[in-house]
Parts: structure tokens; sequence; C-alpha cells
């Protein structure tokens, strides 16, 4: 069965249907370099209503494992592959990719050239597109009724005398709670909608503001929030919510030409001057420039595109990073800022 991805630029792609057959969908059209890891990006909530295309040629092979997905559902509207297998290879493997896309109800599309897709968008930007069953003629529309906040549950733990982190959930990752889930830390996670009274009387000893999908000036709603927040506690801000943070300070971001989707993206430590490797996804970034007239201090760097990577407020404990620290998938290099993070809370914690 043929399926047919229409760019917005008017390119048409023409493929082999996989995962839902019968779905039809409208999106962003964004592309990833991770060479593994495709079980956690398809679940991470930063990639909702966005078709997401794989540049590593060969997808599926170690199949759907228990407990790896980032949330509890399939986020992306569709995926792209060069190639899908069947042929599974691993102990841990419960299921194959196609099956699980079929169960998520998410089309696919496979025997498509994703390199030369991906030179398509790294020259023209994320566009819009329309993977369909049929040839169309009227350019793609972006799918934009659905709201891009995800709810939570609240999940605090019942221990007393420990640190207690409320998540404010963007579309956070289940990878974040994890790593910060240990022995005398609880954990509560609350929706954007809450007010800075609501997670006040939770009686936080630090805030995680979370990554997540879309424009960050989209939130613009919760930005006096975060101002009140840095004020009163110590705050952690990841992908989304370093751009949150830094738009509660007076700087401004920006929409890039295609972004940063990958797991081997070089970020310079400006304060020590050690790099790391880091998992990245995202659209939007802070403007370097415009940081200088705001409060916070820029301290990393994307060393190829000198792109803004990390962000403190000097004299508060309080920073963040646009990357992502909790990787799944990627590599582990960042890890140890929620141990920096935990000690900031156990060292400045509580209203002030």
């Amino acid at each position: 069965m043929k399926k047919y991805l229409t760019l917005e630029n008017g390119d048409v792609f023409v493929g082999e249907a996989c995962g839902d057959l019968g779905a039809e969908i409208d999106g962003e059209l964004v592309f990833t370099t991770s060479m593994t890891g495709y079980q956690e990006t398809l679940t991470d909530p930063s990639y909702k209503h966005q078709i997401i295309s794989f540049t590593y040629p060969l997808i599926g092979n170690y199949g759907i494992s228990l407990g790896t997905n980032q949330s509890d559902t399939v986020q992306a509207a569709a995926v792209v592959v060069k190639e899908m297998t069947d042929q599974v290879f691993h102990y841990q493997s419960v299921i194959s990719l196609d099956a699980f896309l079929k169960q998520s109800k998410v089309p696919a599309i496979s025997g498509i050239d994703t390199r030369q897709l991906t030179k398509i968008i790294r020259r023209y930007g994320t566009m819009k597109a329309s993977l369909t069953n049929h040839p169309i003629v009227d350019q793609p529309k972006a799918d934009r009724s659905a709201s891009i906040i995800k709810s939570a549950t609240l999940s605090a733990g019942d221990a007393k005398d420990v640190e207690h982190v409320v998540v404010v959930d963007f579309g956070v990752k289940d990878n974040i709670v994890k790593s910060l889930q240990r022995p005398g830390v609880d954990v509560t996670v609350v929706t954007p909608e809450s007010t800075f009274e609501d997670i006040a009387n939770l009686h936080p000893t630090g805030i995680l503001l979370s990554n997540g999908p879309g424009d960050p000036t989209d939130y613009s709603d919760f930005v006096p929030v975060i101002q009140k927040l840095q004020d009163n506690f110590p705050l952690f801000g990841i992908c989304l919510g370093h751009q949150l943070l830094a738009l509660a300070n007076g700087a401004t971001t920006y929409k890039m030409t295609f972004g940063h989707r990958g797991i081997n993206h070089p970020v310079k430590n400006l304060i020590t001057g050690d790099i790391c490797i880091t998992s990245q996804n995202h659209g939007y970034a802070v403007d370097v420039d415009s940081v200088k007239d705001t409060p916070l201090e820029v301290t990393a760097l994307e060393v190829n595109d000198k792109t803004c990577e990390g962000l403190r407020y000097p004299g508060r404990p309080v920073f963040s990073v646009q990357y992502h620290p909790e990787a799944a998938p990627g590599p582990h290099d960042a890890t140890k800022l929620f141990d920096d993070f935990i000690e900031m809370m156990h060292v400045n914690g509580g209203v002030h």
C-alpha cells in the first residue's frame, strides 16, 4: 500500500505504508539524527504533533521494550523512515516497532530517502507536511486544534524531612522524573495551569520547569508565575523550561531553521571549559544577545552553531539548560546536573 508525504514547499515523497495503514495526518515535519533510542523519541512529549523523520537508515531492529517509554503513549503524529524492519533482535523486546505504531494508531511511511528529505529541511527549514493514502494538491495545514499542554497527576511520596521537587509539566519525559526520584527526594508533578499559590502550598524545596513542545511564547500566561517562583525557590529549567526562564527575565527566543534533534550535540560549559555530548530536541532557542540586558548569565553554548545552551541567575539558586541531561535516548554526560540541583535544594531549599 502506497503512502504519500507532501511537504509545504510542494515536494512529494512516495513510499510504503506502515504503522496505522488507514490513518492520515498533518503536522510539523522534523528530523532526528539519533541512531538509537527511537522508542524514547517517539514517546517524548516534546515531539507532540510532529512528523519525525529518522536519518538513520534502519529503524526497529531491537523492537519495543517494557519500561522504556517516556510517556504513556506515542506522542509523535507520524513516522518517516528509510527502512522499518520486522526482524527484531533483542531479548527485552516484546513487540515490533510496526506493531507498536499500529497499536498506538500512528501512521508511518518507509522506503523514503530520509537523507534527501533532511537536506530539504535543512535548506528550507522546519515545515508543515501531510502523510496521506492518496496524492493531494493543496498544501498541508498543521493541526493546531489539540492543546499542547499535557495534564499531569500528583505523585509526591509520604516520607518526612525530605527534599520536595515540584515539576511543572509542559510535556515532561518520564526519565526526568526518574532522575529526580531517589531516597530523600519526593516529586510532585503539576500542570502549567497552577498558580504560584497552588505550588507554594505544596511546600516545595525546589522547582523544575520541564521540557515540552511548541513555541515558548505560547506559555506567556505562566511567565509571571516563574518570576515569583525564582524569587522564592531553587529552580532548574530543562529545554522549554530553559526558554521560559529566559522569557521570565526579559530575554527573547526565536524559531530555529531546523532545530536541534539528536543525541550527539557538543556543548561547552563557559565557566569550566568542559565539553559534554548531549541529547537535544528543540525548534526554538534563546537569543544570546538578548540575555545581555537581563539579570541572567549565559553559561553554555552549542559548539557548532553557538546557540544558548545554559543560563544562571547569579546570586540565586536558579539555572537552566537547553539540552536533556536525563537523556533517554542519548549520552549520560550531563546527568550530574540532577545531583547539583538536589544539592542546591539541600542548601537553599524552602520559601525565602
